[in-house]
């Protein structure tokens, strides 16, 4: 199945709105925003298929206009079925200047013989905010499916005035890699990465604070560094989905609020 989503944000009167949207089934976008008169837009982006199937291809492009801030949020674990031929996903995303866009979407899940390929680009303008995180697992523990997946592959290309400046490029393939041993997961399932970009952070507060607030958890470890451009990514290794995705949560809010006392701590 061929799906498109379409989403074009614009500030209005001091609020962001929904400007423009347009989808394919099986997608579907709902405002979750509980406060109409706060500044951002909170939108879930939702599914009603079970999964992502052998043949599919998403084609998603987000547009976040001049001054407005977008949470876009997922419904649930993304699911990867059984492949023969595989399954492809990009995100074209257009950042306006002085924008914000956050997305944290859930971990994917990757079945038995499931070949997926995902494919992000992002487009900054001056000022801009991104907070871009991702966290991927070993399979479907509980039945047995730890990393029996054929290929997982997720590139993404930041660009700021048209020049590649970050490059994420993830290459899983249980097959030929020994995705346990040293040098790669080393005894973990699970891999959570965060990208944060904001041209006036205190990026090395943010790390040390970032590592701060990472001690806290049992079962992971963890890596934070500085970006080329202003900015850290935070990369991160556990046995727990929810534990991971949760981190993800507190570090972005976190760096969106600048104030280590006013975060609550994800357990």
């Amino acid at each position: 199945m061929k799906a498109e989503l379409s989403i074009h944000t614009e500030l209005r009167n001091g609020k962001t709105i929904l400007n423009e949207v347009f989808y394919t089934p099986p997608f579907k976008i709902a405002n979750i925003s509980e406060d109409k008169n706060e500044k951002q837009l909170r939108l879930m982006m939702m599914s009603s298929s079970p999964g992502i199937l052998d043949g599919d291809e998403y084609c998603i492009k987000i547009r976040v206009g001049e001054g407005s801030i977008l949470q876009l949020e997922t419904q649930s674990y993304q699911r990867l079925f059984q492949m023969e031929d595989g399954a492809s996903q990009t995100i074209e995303l257009h950042m306006a200047e002085n924008s914000s866009f956050y997305f944290l979407p859930h971990p994917s899940v990757p079945h038995k013989g499931s070949h997926f390929a995902a494919r992000n680009k992002l487009y900054l303008s001056k000022g801009c905010t991104l907070c871009w995180g991702e966290v991927m697992t070993s399979g479907r523990k509980l039945n047995g499916e730890s990393f029996v997946f054929s290929k997982l592959h997720s590139l993404t290309e930041i660009y700021m005035d048209k020049k590649l400046v970050v490059k994420e490029n993830l290459l899983m393939m249980p097959g030929i890699t020994d995705l346990t041993g040293i040098g790669q997961l080393e005894g973990f399932s699970h891999q959570g990465s965060l990208l944060f970009i904001n041209e006036s952070a205190a990026v090395s507060d943010l790390i040390q604070q970032s590592a701060s607030l990472l001690k806290r958890q049992v079962g992971i470890e963890f890596g934070c560094t500085a970006l080329p451009v202003n900015g850290l990514l935070v990369r991160i290794l556990g046995n727990k989905g929810e534990q991971l995705h949760n981190c993800l949560k507190t570090l972005s809010s976190y760096f969106v609020n600048t104030d280590v006392k006013n975060v609550v701590y994800a357990e």
